[in-house]
C-alpha cells in the first residue's frame, strides 16, 4: 500500500470517528440534562424531607410517605442508574479513551471530538 492510499484510509477512518462521536453529542446532551434536574429535584426534596421537624419523630416510611416530591424523585434517579444513564451521559469520553488505547500500538492518539493525533515514530 503506498503512502496516498494510507493517507486516504487514515482521512476516511477519522470522518467516521468523527460521525459517529458527532451522532452520540445531542442524545449524550438530553441525557445529561435529565440526570441534572433529577439530581436537583432529588437534593431539593431531601433537603425539604430533612428540614421538616416531623422527619425525625415519624417512622421512616410514613416520613416518606408524607413527602412525595422526594420519594418520587430519589425512586427516579435510582431506577436511570438501573438503567444505565451514567453510561449514556459519559458514552463519547469511553468511545474516545477505548480509541486512545488502541491507537496507542499505531503511536496515534485522537481528542475529544475524534480527530486523529500523529505521533512521532519512536527511533530504534
Amino acid at each position: 500500500m503506498n503512502s496516498i492510499e494510507q493517507t486516504e484510509d487514515l482521512k476516511a477512518f477519522e470522518r467516521r470517528i468523527m460521525e459517529y462521536i458527532s451522532y452520540l453529542q445531542p442524545s449524550t446532551s438530553r441525557w445529561r440534562i435529565v440526570l441534572i434536574i433529577v439530581s436537583v429535584c432529588t437534593a431539593t426534596g431531601a433537603w425539604l424531607w430533612l428540614m421538616d421537624p416531623n422527619t425525625s419523630r415519624n417512622p421512616f416510611l410514613s416520613s416518606l410517605w408524607q413527602h412525595p416530591f422526594f420519594t418520587i424523585s430519589s425512586v427516579t434517579l435510582i431506577l436511570l442508574f438501573f438503567a444505565g444513564i451514567h453510561k449514556r451521559v459519559v458514552a463519547p469520553s469511553i468511545i474516545v479513551g477505548r480509541l486512545q488505547t488502541v491507537l496507542e500500538d499505531y503511536n496515534m492518539s485522537c481528542d475529544e471530538s475524534g480527530r486523529l493525533i500523529l505521533k512521532p515514530r519512536p527511533d530504534n
